[in-house]
């Protein structure tokens, strides 16, 4: 929607993005040819890629522009100056247009040349998707409507506790699935076989169930799960109960935990849902996420999905259009959540 109100008022649009991690060397793979070609399809109409981001071949392809026009940038990340928001590459890249519109929310949490140096020179705007998540996690952050139900999943605690912290603040109630949850039933003393284990992280586990209760909140954890001997496509599968047996690697949420989940869920009217509750790329082990989508989709809610895996499983499911929010940043959405202001947001808030 951006590119095209750009257009429609006759700007000539010059876009910016980086692909992959080439760490500031040219990467043959890694060249947006095919984006711009992808963007060619989608817009149907030409757009004209460039071989370099900044540069005196870049700065005649520009000027020759005619309104209506579309130039892609090649990968900022080919050069190093990108992610150590260089203020010369930023110059040179503020040099090339007049105006600065910011919309990757999910690069918004890094201070690179393209993301934060641009807005020291230029003009800066946020984007409609920027301003469509910043209006969606400024609502449930800000001024939830209540029950606020805060689901997490994913594999990590350590990715997650400034969100837990954070959320223990505003939300009501935490679910927690995924491989993140066995940290924190070992916390509790409850046997987790060989399921996944940040050992380092027990006693903080247990210290967030403390401080919830302090707070008067509950952190709701799985009661049963779907355990299997290896991880791979085809594996066997078992429902157990609360303790999982030895050599047992637990996979997903188990029937009596999604019962739990929906009950907690059923009169939320806000929800927001970051990380799958089991290894939901494996068809065995993705029933639980797809159970509590399909629950969530029908409940009358404001329904924030932070980006990455979750957004791909609700994607997967042709649910989109049942969330109220899909977000496109992984790790922009957990800052976010953490309540940290994010650097390419901020860029724009100074003007």
């Amino acid at each position: 929607p951006t590119i095209n109100y750009a257009l429609d008022k006759g700007a000539k649009v010059i876009l910016m993005s980086h692909l992959g991690r080439p760490k500031g060397k040219v990467d043959e793979t890694a060249r947006l040819t095919p984006v711009a070609e992808r963007l060619s399809q989608l817009l149907g109409k030409a757009v004209k890629k460039s071989d370099d981001s900044i540069g005196p071949s870049v700065k005649s392809q520009s000027n020759s522009l005619k309104e209506g026009e579309i130039l892609v940038l090649e990968n900022v990340r080919f050069y190093k100056e990108e992610t150590e928001n260089d203020p010369e590459f930023s110059k040179n890249l503020a040099s090339l247009g007049d105006i600065f519109v910011n919309d990757a929310f999910g690069s918004s949490h890094r201070a690179h040349a393209s993301v934060v140096g641009v807005a020291d020179y230029l003009p800066a705007v946020s984007g409609f998707l920027l301003m469509k998540e910043i209006e969606y996690f400024d609502k449930i952050l800000k001024n939830p409507e209540h029950p606020f139900y805060a689901i997490l999943g994913g594999a990590k605690v350590s990715d997650k506790i400034e969100v837990i912290k954070n959320l223990l603040n505003i939300a009501d109630n935490i679910l927690i699935g995924g491989g993140m949850a066995y940290t924190f039933l070992k916390a509790q003393g409850v046997k987790i076989g060989s399921s996944k284990l940040e050992e380092e992280k027990i006693d903080l586990a247990g210290e967030l169930m403390d401080l919830a209760l302090k707070k008067g909140k509950k952190i709701v954890l799985p009661c049963d799960h779907i355990v299997t001997d290896k991880i791979e496509d085809g594996a066997k599968t078992e429902a157990v109960g609360l303790d999982i047996p030895d050599g047992k690697i637990a996979v997903d949420i188990g029937i009596k935990t999604v019962e739990l989940f929906k009950q907690e869920l059923k009169d939320a009217r806000t929800v927001v849902w970051n990380g799958p509750l089991g290894i939901f790329e494996i068809e065995a082990f993705s029933q639980g996420t797809r159970e509590i989508a399909s629950f969530l989709a029908s409940v009358d809610a404001v329904k924030v999905v932070g980006g990455g895996d979750t957004a791909a499983c609700i994607e997967k499911m042709n649910m989109v259009d049942k969330f109220s929010h899909i977000s496109t940043g992984g790790g922009a959405s957990l800052e976010y959540l953490e309540g940290k202001v994010l650097p390419g947001i901020a860029a724009l808030k100074e003007k």
